[in-house]
């Protein structure tokens, strides 16, 4: 059985979206761009159709990529975050006590993590000690540069 993919509803939709768009319009634009590429002749040292092709293996393979995302998709639920608790698709306030810094995260699955949007996988070593804890909590984190403090201050 295949991995399931864990996405907030607005990923899914992203997904959805952008499917649509590889499947209804680049593959009409790679289509036409090798029908064009074919019109110049030898197509053993043609490099415009060389490219088209190579451009139409790229796209079917990200569409076969989001169809396999799609099907094993799992939507996160934000029941728990309402108790307290983080979980997926908690937002986390949180101070880094080294620093006093003040930051926010999301918890998502690694399809959607994006640090610079505040989007962090359950499964990043930060992520994933947040899980199952609430506000209030002090953790240490292994992090690559080290062991850093953080101080939880609201989940919601």
């Amino acid at each position: 059985m295949a991995e399931e993919v864990i996405l907030t509803k607005e990923g899914k939709e992203e997904l959805e979206k952008r499917l649509e768009f590889l499947k209804v319009t680049k593959r009409a634009e790679i289509t036409e761009r090798i029908k064009t590429a074919r019109e110049f002749g030898d197509l053993s040292e043609n490099a415009e159709y060389d490219a088209a092709k190579n451009e139409q293996a790229m796209i079917e393979g990200e569409i076969l990529e989001i169809e396999n995302k799609l099907k094993y998709a799992v939507i996160i639920k934000d029941s728990a975050a309402k108790k307290g608790t983080v979980s997926l698709g908690s937002k986390v306030d949180l101070i880094d006590e080294d620093s006093k810094e003040m930051v926010t995260y999301e918890i998502v699955g690694t399809t959607e993590a994006d640090v610079e949007m505040g989007r962090i996988s359950n499964e990043s070593p930060i992520g994933n000690a947040l899980l199952g804890r609430k506000a209030g909590e002090t953790i240490n984190v292994t992090v690559p540069a080290g062991i850093t403090t953080i101080t939880i201050k609201k989940v919601y």
